[in-house]
């Protein structure tokens, strides 16, 4: 068993309840969200036990916790244990199938043998539930104060944070209208809520969850977008699918002789490597105010210039490339303490017009950058070696001041039909010339 509640008494308690069975043994406990993912994950128990409302937010962190560690581990039993005998914790444990659950009150563990049974029956698959759930989740709605369908459909739509504009369009009927809806749905509720109606005060309790969810599903929105663009997405300025022209400078990065480097190194080693070299990069590049674009394998790519404009988007740029490079000096000096192989860097930077368009579905997006000056910058960073930035001739010429620079021999380079004309950044060398 792993055993989970914030509640240091409630758990030692119900460790002694679990353990003077010789059968059954703890192999782990937690005491809020985070300790139940990581420990049980790590513990592989037969049997996770746990209470509902944890820290942090002390809502459902229980339940939640459950149905993560059963994506990581099918298979594992789980028993509930809760002050509620509120029948939405049940319904909501329950939502996609009760094979390998419990739900038990709290107050009727000590009663004989009904713990120890519960962790038996899920841990082989069945399903243990308090009779006073069952009775509960069986008993006909009779409230006066329960909401009709529309009205639930109605609420519904609140919660997912639907405006009354979009939702009168839906319905085709004035904003006016379905406002006067809503205020009546929230005076049933309260009024409801007043008079001890427990499933008025159960719909308020999942609208406010469905609000707090709502709320989280935007900060993780602002993670996996590039910096600002969730916000413009949200104040729907944004749209999915729509194009908007920029000029801009891409920043294009890649490290020399990697698969090298890959081909000698343990695997688990050299990832702990990339992520500390991606997490300095990102710092380098959020520093200049310049967007993440995306990191694939050994390289990285980010723009100045969208998707918010930025006039100095070219100096913001050459101050990029020339951070990233002193950071990932400093950690080659601490990586050859431990005798690990130094990244040298070579970075490209072209400026110029670009299409920028949010891509892909409600699902899953992409901000996308398409034109030729993505391209060239692919291949301005190979021209450089490790420590050396390679700039474009329209990225020196967007540089407020001029830079001090080397010219390169005009040349061809796949792709273009064109010969391009180049200019390395004049900077002392900060990483080992691997070529």
């Amino acid at each position: 068993m792993f055993l989970a509640d914030d509640n240091l008494i409630v758990r030692e308690g119900v460790r002694a309840l679990i353990e003077r069975h010789a059968d059954l043994r703890v192999v782990g406990v937690a005491a809020d969200y985070d300790e139940v993912v990581t420990g049980a994950t790590a513990a592989e128990p037969q049997v996770l036990v746990t209470d509902v409302r944890m820290p942090p937010s002390f809502q459902r962190e229980g339940i939640d916790a459950a149905k993560e560690l059963r994506k990581r581990h099918p298979g594992t039993g789980v028993v509930v244990l809760s002050q509620y005998d509120d029948p939405e914790y049940a319904v909501s444990l329950l939502a996609e199938g009760s094979a390998g659950y419990g739900y038990l009150l709290k107050d009727r563990i000590a009663e004989g043998n009904q713990l120890a049974d519960a962790i038996r029956c899920v841990a082989t698959g069945g399903t243990a539930l308090d009779p006073q759930i069952v009775e509960a989740l069986v008993r006909p709605v009779t409230s006066p104060g329960g909401l009709t369908e529309a009205e639930e459909d109605l609420l519904g739509l609140v919660a997912l944070g639907k405006p009354i504009k979009a939702i009168a369009a839906t319905r085709q009927v004035p904003p006016e209208a379905v406002d006067a809806e809503v205020e009546a749905v929230f005076v049933k509720l309260a009024a409801g809520v007043a008079s001890g109606d427990q499933a008025a005060l159960n719909r308020l309790r999942l609208l406010h969850q469905a609000i707090v969810d709502r709320e989280e599903q935007g900060e993780t929105l602002s993670r996996l977008l590039p910096g600002g663009l969730a916000e413009k997405l949200r104040d729907g300025r944004q749209r999915i699918g729509e194009t908007e022209t920029v000029v801009v400078t891409v920043l294009m990065s890649d490290i020399r002789s990697y698969s090298t480097i890959a081909e000698h190194a343990v695997p688990s080693q050299l990832a702990g490597q990339l992520n500390t070299h991606r997490a300095a990069m990102n710092r380098a590049i959020l520093g200049e105010g310049g967007t993440v674009m995306q990191f694939v394998g050994d390289a990285v790519m980010a723009v100045f210039g969208a998707p918010f404009p930025q006039p100095d988007h070219a100096d913001r740029a050459v101050a990029a490339a020339t951070a990233m490079h002193e950071l990932q000096a400093e950690i080659n000096a601490r990586w050859a303490a431990d005798g690990l192989e130094p990244f040298g860097l070579g970075i490209g930077l072209s400026t110029g017009q670009v299409a920028a368009a949010l891509l892909g579905s409600e699902e899953r997006l992409e901000y996308t950058l398409v034109g030729d000056t993505v391209n060239l910058s692919q291949r301005l960073q190979q021209l450089g070696a490790a420590g050396e930035t390679v700039l474009s001739e329209p990225t020196c010429r967007a540089l407020s001041s001029p830079a001090s620079t080397v010219a390169l021999p005009s040349q061809l380079v796949k792709g273009r039909d064109t010969p391009i004309v180049a200019y390395k950044l004049a900077t002392r060398s900060l990483t080992p010339q691997v070529t």
